[in-house]
């Protein structure tokens, strides 16, 4: 059976479903790559038509559930630019030694590899057990794979080799427990990271941070959605904090980037008094 391409206007009118029905507000994400998501779904499903399509996500919560999970971009590994995290072990890190509590939030954390390897660098700076790290994305199912702590032990050696480019000195597989096919990661990283849904489009501001992440989720953002939910970092980092994002990413264009200083080597910024 031929699938029919989607036009602009269904997609108009599914976005504006899904904010009415849900809540979930899509309408600031970069058109060109959500359609290509949706459209791959409604070929893979071969939905009758997409009115079938439409209404089938409107009213089955569990169908609702897959489309969420295909249509957000879930890619990501332990210590993923390894040269970004030795700058966190090095630079960030040490200077939010001082503090009595460190909170950290991860925003879009997928399956949850950048928040067990930000634990990992926390414990071996030895500030693991005054921190918090929260670590949210709009998608529950991968938050569901991330609180579990499990991944696949095939994926042990590029995380290692990440690990030692990263700065890592330790034995990497000190850090989990080999289960079969996977990786159980020790239960003490897992008890300083607060797993937790948050759309960054529409929920607000929830505590104040000394650093936040949130790296290669922007770039599926237009300008004027990337613009307000730098505004919400804003609003969420305290003065002297850092804020990191992906390296494709930019806060130069924001209204908030003059009380911001970039650190020279990575996608870092400090915010100033």
């Amino acid at each position: 059976m031929e699938v029919t391409v989607i036009t602009e206007e269904q997609i108009d009118a599914l976005l504006a479903d899904l904010l009415e029905r849900y809540g979930y507000d899509f309408t600031g994400y970069s058109k060109a790559s959500l359609k290509r998501r949706i459209q791959r779904l409604y070929s893979l499903d071969k939905a009758l038509s997409f009115a079938e399509f439409r209404f089938k996500i409107a009213n089955e919560p569990l169908y609702f559930k897959r489309f969420v999970e295909q249509i957000t971009v879930n890619v990501t590994e332990m210590f993923r630019d390894p040269t970004f995290f030795k700058t966190l072990r090095n630079e960030v890190l040490p200077k939010l030694g001082t503090y009595p509590l460190i909170r950290i939030w991860i925003a879009g954390c997928s399956t949850g590899e950048e928040a067990y390897s930000m634990c990992i660098l926390l414990q071996e700076l030895g500030l693991l057990q005054k921190s918090l790290v929260y670590a949210t994305d709009l998608n529950p199912a991968v938050l569901e794979k991330a609180a579990q702590g499990f991944f696949g032990l095939s994926q042990m050696k590029q995380y290692s080799e990440n690990y030692i480019q990263s700065g890592g000195s330790k034995e990497f597989s000190s850090y989990y427990t080999a289960k079969y096919s996977l990786a159980k990661f020790n239960d003490d990283l897992r008890s300083k990271i607060i797993f937790s849904t948050h759309n960054l489009v529409s929920d607000r501001s929830f505590n104040e941070f000394q650093l936040i992440l949130c790296r290669n989720v922007l770039i599926y953002f237009d300008r004027d959605l990337q613009n307000k939910v730098i505004g919400l970092f804003d609003d969420s980092l305290e003065e002297l904090g850092y804020l990191a994002l992906g390296s494709k990413e930019t806060m130069e264009f924001s209204g908030v980037s003059k009380r911001y200083r970039r650190l020279p080597s990575d996608k870092i910024w400090r915010k100033m008094n």
